[in-house]
């Protein structure tokens, strides 16, 4: 991941997690680790409120229920860390990739 996606990514994902971006060392592995600690707490004490956070993000249903399902080969909240992470670089480079032209005429 580019440095520019990785400040996007982290920028999408840090207030929505009310992370302490203090701990990330720029790296996409420190971010997910910070991020699955977060989701830990989460899972814990706030589920509802978390997959709240998950449907608002659009992290697809489909990919979460295996995820939780007892059989899965990681733990839940590092599970769901990957695809949060995976759904907002999708969004950063998104964002990369289209760009709007201000619309003419539409000063405020």
């Amino acid at each position: 991941m580019s440095e520019s996606t990785l400040d996007e990514t982290t920028a999408l994902i840090a207030q929505p997690f009310e992370l302490n971006l203090t701990k990330v060392h720029n790296t996409e592995a420190a971010l997910l680790v910070l991020l699955a600690e977060r989701i830990a707490e989460m899972l814990e004490q706030q589920p509802e409120y978390l997959m709240s956070l998950l449907y608002r993000m659009d992290v697809l249903e489909k990919k979460i229920i295996p995820v939780l399902a007892a059989g899965a080969p990681e733990p839940p909240h590092i599970g769901l860390a990957r695809l949060v992470l995976e759904r907002q670089k999708q969004k950063a480079e998104t964002k990369k990739s289209i760009k709007v032209e201000p619309l003419e005429g539409w000063d405020l």
